[in-house]
């Protein structure tokens, strides 16, 4: 049985403090936005955390390349890697959000 709380319980503690007590309170600019910052860093290190492991294709992905150049069949290996990244990055532009970074 691991160890509570886990490293993403952590992540999200220390996130939702920034979020709720601290940003509330900045009246200066500049330490709002590495606030928002530090949110969107935390929110990353907690999506990773809570990810299953990723298939491990990007050496191969990396191989592949090196050795064909742009080949049409390595698209749907780039797509699952891309895709991985980005639900750990960011998410909600898988999803299409207009908004999203």
């Amino acid at each position: 049985m691991p160890d509570r709380p886990t490293p993403a319980e952590l992540a999200e503690a220390v996130r939702e403090f920034l979020e709720r007590e601290v940003l509330p309170l900045m009246d200066d600019h500049r330490m709002k936005f590495r606030t928002l910052v530090a949110l969107n860093a935390l929110a990353i290190l907690q999506r990773e955390l809570e990810a299953p492991a990723p298939p491990d294709d990007a050496g191969e992905l990396l191989r592949r390349v090196r050795e064909r150049g742009p080949d049409p069949e390595l698209l749907p290996l780039l797509k699952r890697h891309v895709e991985a990244k980005l639900r750990s990055s960011n998410p909600r532009y898988l999803e299409g959000d207009p908004h999203a970074p």
